[in-house]
């Protein structure tokens, strides 16, 4: 589950680890290097299609990124007779961390309430040709 270096995403998607086994294949939050709760928005990924040579660039304020690797997406009908289904796609969900609720050391989602913080972030796909 190591996206530090390019790599196709399906290339360790069936490997015998617990977290991949438990999921399906990629559904989990990866940690941002270097996020602090200053607003700046950072670079998180950058995905390239092989045959189209199409690019795209995520960025974000939040201090994670949930990856799912379209495990459970049933068959749907695509253009021109092409079937979709399982694994046909992915996602990049920018996040607080799942459980932060119960962690001290994670960056804290409460808003609103008592405190009067206000939800604010910005999340950026830049697309390139």
């Amino acid at each position: 589950m190591d996206f530090t270096q390019p790599k196709k995403i399906g290339r360790d998607i069936r490997e015998d680890y617990e977290q991949l086994l438990l999921t399906g294949g990629y559904d989990h939050n990866f940690v941002i290097d270097g996020w602090n709760d200053d607003g700046t928005l950072r670079h998180i990924a950058t995905v390239k299609g092989p045959k189209s040579g199409r690019v795209m660039k995520a960025y974000t304020t939040l201090p994670g990124v949930q990856f799912y690797a379209g495990n459970f997406i049933d068959v749907q009908p695509g253009k021109d007779g092409v079937t979709y289904g399982n694994r046909c796609g992915f996602a990049l969900e920018t996040q607080y961390f799942p459980d932060t609720i119960h962690h001290e050391n994670f960056p804290s989602y409460v808003f609103g309430g008592e405190n009067g913080r206000e939800y604010d972030s910005v999340t950026v796909y830049k697309f390139e040709a």
